[in-house]
C-alpha cells in the first residue's frame, strides 16, 4: 500500500519536533512504567476484538501502545502503527522487531492523523494516545471515526489536566483538551462504554485516562 503524507503546518512542526526528540520521548516512556500500566489495564479490561481484527495505532510514537497490544492479544490480529514523525515510526519498528511477540502482525506508515491514508471503515479498533492534543479535537475525532468500521471501537487515552500534564505540555509542545470537550466530541460519533481512571500511584494516572467508545 502506498501512503501519502499530507500535513498541516502545525502538524508538520510536531512531526519535525519529534524527529529531533524521539530518544527523550522513548526514554521517558521506558522509565515511567506506562507499559506495565497498559498491561494491567488490558488484563482487567479485555478489548472487544476477535481473531483477525484490524487495528490502527494512530500516533504510535516509539511503539509503547503497539507493544502493549501485542503483549495482551493472544490471537492473530493486524496492527498498523502510524505517526507523523519518521524517526518515531522507525523506532517503533525497531522496538517491535526486538520484542518476543508477533512481529508479523505489525505494518508501519508515516502519515497525518488529520488525513489518514485509509479508506472509510478500514479498522475494527483505533487506539490513540497523545496525538489528538496536537490538533483540533473535533477534526481529529472526525477522521478517526471515518476509518472505524460500524460498531468498531476507539480506545483514546486523553491527557487530563494536572500539574504533571502542564509540565509535559511545555516539554512536548502540546495542549490538552478540557475533559468535557473530549466527552462532547466523542459522543458525536461514539457511545462511550467505559471511562477509566488509572490508579493514582501509577505514573500514567498523573496525566492520562482511558476512554473506550463504540462507533454508532
Amino acid at each position: 500500500m502506498e501512503y501519502a503524507l499530507t500535513a498541516t503546518k502545525t502538524e508538520a512542526r510536531a512531526g519535525s519536533y519529534y524527529d529531533k526528540i524521539w530518544r527523550l520521548y522513548d526514554l521517558t516512556f521506558k522509565l515511567n512504567g506506562y507499559g506495565r500500566s497498559l498491561d494491567q489495564y488490558f488484563a482487567a479490561h479485555p478489548l472487544p476484538l476477535s481473531r483477525g481484527a484490524r487495528i490502527l495505532d494512530a500516533g504510535c510514537g516509539t511503539g509503547t501502545l503497539t507493544l502493549a497490544l501485542l503483549r495482551t492479544l493472544r490471537f492473530p490480529v493486524s496492527i498498523t502503527a502510524l505517526d507523523l514523525s519518521a524517526s518515531s515510526v522507525e523506532a517503533a519498528r525497531k522496538a517491535v522487531s526486538q520484542s518476543r511477540d508477533r512481529r508479523r502482525d505489525v505494518s508501519y506508515a508515516q502519515g497525518n492523523v488529520l488525513s489518514l491514508p485509509f479508506v472509510d471503515n478500514s479498522f475494527d479498533l483505533v487506539v490513540t494516545s497523545g496525538a489528538l492534543e496536537y490538533m483540533p479535537l473535533e477534526d481529529g475525532l472526525n477522521e478517526l471515526a471515518r476509518v472505524i468500521a460500524p460498531e468498531g471501537h476507539l480506545l483514546h487515552l486523553p491527557v487530563r489536566p494536572s500539574p504533571a500534564s502542564l509540565f509535559l505540555e511545555i516539554c512536548f509542545r502540546f495542549k490538552h483538551h478540557p475533559p468535557h470537550e473530549v466527552m462532547r466530541h466523542t459522543e458525536r460519533h461514539f457511545k462511550v462504554a467505559d471511562h477509566y481512571r488509572f490508579p493514582p500511584l501509577q505514573v500514567i494516572g498523573w496525566t492520562k485516562t482511558a476512554m473506550l467508545a463504540q462507533k454508532v
